[in-house]
């Protein structure tokens, strides 16, 4: 069962690791990203991350969506994190995921702030408007205990 999809560009790091975690009652988290897949550092800062006594898979975005739709992740508390929108585009529309929230993107020259901590490129936005006319939920939130922020009021 997916609780949860979110994007978040520093992956998982303590307020993901710890509350988001707990909050969702998770006992997996997928990193879905095809850069750390390619990164032996990365990919051992991100185990030093992980919360103890819950699973960590590291995968590329093409096989988390197999995994996903194969039924192998069905019987845990599956906690899904992304880097970027289009990640998280991907994995929705390839695999049955319909909500996703936006935790956190960087800053760039080419994103405009549409939150705290969320910056998305005009290719972005689109992206997150296709997602809610297709009925999906997109909120934004940095921490579970915040108040959701829907992304269809704020761009």
């Amino acid at each position: 069962m997916i609780k949860n999809l979110r994007v978040d560009h520093r992956l998982l790091h303590g307020q993901v690791a710890f509350s988001w975690t707990s909050a969702l009652g998770a006992d997996c988290i997928l990193i879905a990203n095809d850069l750390v897949m390619k990164d032996e550092i990365k990919k051992m800062a991100i185990k030093m991350a992980k919360p103890q006594g819950v699973k960590l898979v590291i995968k590329s975005v093409e096989d988390g969506i197999k995994a996903i739709n194969s039924g192998v992740t069905d019987k845990y508390k599956l906690f899904i994190i992304v880097e970027s929108v289009k990640d998280a585009y991907e994995l929705m529309t390839k695999a049955d995921i319909h909500s996703v929230t936006l935790g956190g993107t960087k800053a760039t020259s080419e994103t405009k702030n549409i939150s705290k901590a969320v910056n998305l490129t005009d290719g972005e936005i689109s992206l997150v408007k296709e997602l809610i006319e297709r009925g999906d939920e997109v909120e934004i939130r940095m921490v579970p205990t915040e108040k959701k922020i829907m992304a269809k009021d704020v761009i």
